[in-house]
């Protein structure tokens, strides 16, 4: 891939992928404080809320060595609350920083955006679209905690994706991840009206990758090797009439708690991309096989990897 922007998964391939992960290993390694970003200038915008993202991101550069100039809620406190377009205020901020993460309510925005900067665009969620650099962490996490990073030759893995399939960007990015992988077999956990997008399904089908669709959230967990929950997207439901109707009709829905626990295999593992509800009760936490916050300090150390591989910067 080129190193301009980071728009969405489908961008990347195994070499690309294999590069960010050797250098998160390395970063991981490393005891040395790093400096290769020195003089480098972040600016996150920010037009819905994150913590893990935003923070994240702002910790990877400052930990680089660079500098964050950002803002958290764009949509109030920014000129965008007095009118100001999308496009010109990619071309402002271009005068101020050497990289942008953005966030944005639209889908497609980080594409629209990227078309009027002149420095590297990364997109950290854009409205249902996509979550690239988090399907990366995801990756990531799945390959270092069931002991493949380094194989050649990778064993078959069975990953059931659960919860609001529709609406859940992160899960469209590593589905499009995925596709580079014909070990992985992938189970989708939803009810039709949360179903995985056509166009990932037919992405999956071109590239030959198996995968099931069920509403039997035990069926899937029995048989998954990776687990991967995510919360239901009340944000999204915003018709004013049914939306909230519709939300309280699928919330609680999949709930992973300590019944649900006896059904995983012993040697599985359980991951969320956060914020999390109620989808996974806190007496999961203590269970081995829980590593959402294993993600979480993946995504600092994957998102240093990203921003050394824009740079053109060795760890």
């Amino acid at each position: 891939m080129t190193k301009s922007h980071i728009i969405s998964a489908s961008q990347f391939d195994k070499k690309f992928v294999s590069g960010i992960f050797k250098i998160t290993e390395k970063i991981q390694r490393s005891k040395n404080p790093f400096t290769a970003l020195r003089g480098k200038v972040m600016a996150t915008l920010f037009y819905e809320p994150s913590t893990r993202t935003r923070l994240s991101f702002e910790s990877a550069m400052l930990r680089l060595g660079g500098q964050v100039i950002s803002t958290e809620n764009a949509s109030e406190f920014s000129s965008a609350a007095k009118g100001e377009t999308l496009e010109d205020t990619i071309r402002v901020i271009n005068c101020y920083a050497d990289v942008i993460v953005l966030r944005h309510f639209t889908e497609g925005a980080s594409q629209i955006a990227s078309e009027y900067s002149e420095v590297p665009i990364i997109n950290a969620g854009d409205g249902k679209g996509e979550h690239p650099t988090q399907a990366l962490l995801d990756l990531y996490t799945v390959f270092s905690n069931l002991g493949i990073l380094k194989k050649s030759k990778l064993p078959k893995i069975i990953i059931a994706m659960v919860g609001d399939l529709a609406n859940g960007r992160t899960i469209h990015s590593l589905s499009q991840l995925f596709r580079l992988y014909s070990n992985f077999e992938l189970i989708y956990v939803a009810p039709p009206a949360l179903a995985i997008p056509v166009s990932i399904k037919k992405l999956l089908e071109e590239k030959k990758i198996k995968f099931s669709e069920t509403e039997d959230l035990k069926s899937a967990v029995r048989n998954a090797d990776v687990i991967y929950q995510t919360r239901i997207q009340k944000e999204r439901f915003v018709n004013e009439k049914t939306g909230e109707s519709e939300y309280l009709k699928y919330f609680g829905k999949y709930i992973i708690d300590k019944k649900t626990l006896a059904l995983v295999k012993k040697n599985a593992i359980i991951m969320h991309p956060l914020p999390r509800i109620n989808e996974i009760t806190q007496e999961v936490d203590k269970d081995s096989r829980a590593k959402y916050f294993d993600q979480v300090q993946n995504g600092l150390y994957v998102r240093m990897a990203i921003l050394l591989y824009l740079f053109d910067k060795n760890v």
